[in-house]
């Protein structure tokens, strides 16, 4: 007996880890375009998985104290990425909440992209993928990273005594070999800001 699609999908499901984000992509080896996504489709209807957005599922995890836990936007944005096999770096308003400049989460949340640029709903949020230079994807810290883009986002008259004071309290947990990097691609500004009393 011929294996269905549904079953198929569901056999691949069920040996990646709860929270795994899949793509209509991955399952295209089980039949054609209609027979996916009739299946997936009733998957959906039978909780083995929840639409994340457009042509993206995941098989969400099931906590007995939070009950269901859908992938976070950084999980969601990291699969994209390494579907299209790009680089991805949050920015703005994101990348200050990611360093706890800020507690609130932007409704639109931007990312850099060395791949082409989108926008993709995800429940009440979007992630909108800007095209940028290679310069602006070159950094390599997790935290330096997110203090230059973060500093660029808040600009250079704006920033505050205070901010500048918790963003280098975050960078003493950087490494230094990736701190210094990293500076050496931030504007001068920032640098000096960085830099000063460190």
């Amino acid at each position: 007996m011929i294996e269905s699609v549904e079953n198929k999908i569901l056999t691949k499901i069920k040996k990646a880890k709860r929270g795994t984000v899949f793509f209509i992509d991955d399952f295209v080896s089980f039949g054609n375009a209609k027979a996916i996504n009739k299946s997936l489709e009733r998957l959906v209807l039978a909780e083995e998985l929840k639409r994340v957005a457009m042509g993206m599922y995941v098989r969400p995890i099931n906590d007995k104290f939070f009950g269901i836990i859908m992938p976070s936007i950084d999980e969601i944005a990291l699969a994209i990425a390494r579907r299209d096999k790009a680089r991805v770096m949050p920015t703005g308003s994101y990348a200050m909440y990611k360093l706890g400049l800020t507690t609130q989460v932007p409704l639109n949340i931007v990312y850099y992209t060395d791949a082409s640029a989108r926008k993709i709903k995800i429940g009440k949020q979007t992630i909108t993928f800007k095209k940028a230079s290679a310069k602006n994807l070159s950094a390599i810290g997790e935290l330096s990273k997110l203090a230059i883009l973060a500093l660029k986002s808040i600009g250079k008259d704006n920033v505050s005594e205070e901010e500048i004071n918790k963003i280098k309290e975050i960078l003493k947990k950087e490494k230094p070999y990736h701190l210094q990097h990293d500076l050496k691609l931030a504007p001068e500004w920032i640098r000096r800001l960085i830099e000063t009393n460190e």
